[in-house]
């Protein structure tokens, strides 16, 4: 595991980066066949920066290409969802429950936020029992920006907290490691209302959970995200002052 200080300027690193959540500008679902897009209102996709007439889009749910002036530039990605930069824009093509959809964001927009922490607790390191489950089980997951969702559930996590009996669900992965979707009874006061995101760590079977490093989701910094909520397991009665708080 990164140490504490580094996880944090990767936290900033990401948010500030050109793919970031900062400049977003635009989500725009994709229909069938050629599209064309630009700023103007005759387009087929409107938006709300960039050349009046950009080109002529056609997507998948897996794959975009840009017409422009004759010339087909393609979408591409290692590892995430396929993008293209045209204009002083990044187009995004990204897809929920095989609707593919197009993120834009400007160049041209600052990209600046200002993180803040609760202090560093070590007791919000917790290692927790990592059960993994019989066989895997689907879940509905409300999601902010979009309807209901199914996951996959394989693991859970069980850990006790001022006599608190926990089970967190793992809902989702991200690089391979599972991440835990939580509120507690700092949200909506001093953290984000929705919930926040937790990495966790696993080895064997334990599962270090650095409560300092419970950050906000994407919606939290922009309308054009969507964000999975908390199961009921992962609400939990007490306050977790630890980790990133809501935005000034």
């Amino acid at each position: 595991m990164i140490s504490y200080h580094d996880w944090q300027n990767g936290r900033l690193a990401a948010l500030t980066a050109e793919d970031g959540w900062l400049n977003l500008t635009d989500r725009l679902d994709l229909g069938q066949g050629a599209q064309r897009i630009g700023r103007e209102g005759d387009n087929d996709l409107v938006l709300s920066v960039g050349p009046d007439h950009l080109g002529v889009l056609r997507a998948t749910d897996q794959q975009a290409w840009l017409q422009v002036a004759g010339q087909e530039l393609a979408f591409t990605g290692q590892g995430g969802n396929p993008m293209l930069r045209i204009a002083g824009l990044v187009l995004e093509l990204h897809t929920v429950e095989g609707q593919p959809a197009l993120r834009v964001r400007d160049l041209a927009v600052p990209r600046q936020v200002a993180l803040s922490y609760f202090p560093f607790d070590p007791a919000w390191v917790i290692k927790a029992r990592w059960e993994e489950l019989a066989a895997p089980q689907a879940q509905s997951v409300d999601q902010k920006g979009a309807g209901a969702t199914e996951v996959t559930l394989t693991h859970r996590a069980h850990f006790t907290y001022a006599g608190h009996n926990v089970t967190l669900l793992a809902t989702h992965w991200k690089v391979a490691k599972p991440m835990f979707v939580i509120r507690d009874a700092t949200s909506g006061v001093e953290t984000y209302a929705a919930s926040r995101f937790l990495i966790g760590e696993p080895e064997g079977e334990t599962i270090t959970l650095d409560f300092n490093r419970a950050h906000n989701p994407p919606c939290a910094f922009t309308d054009f995200a969507i964000c999975p909520l908390p199961p009921r397991e992962n609400r939990l009665p007490f306050a977790i002052r630890a980790g990133e708080r809501k935005l000034g």
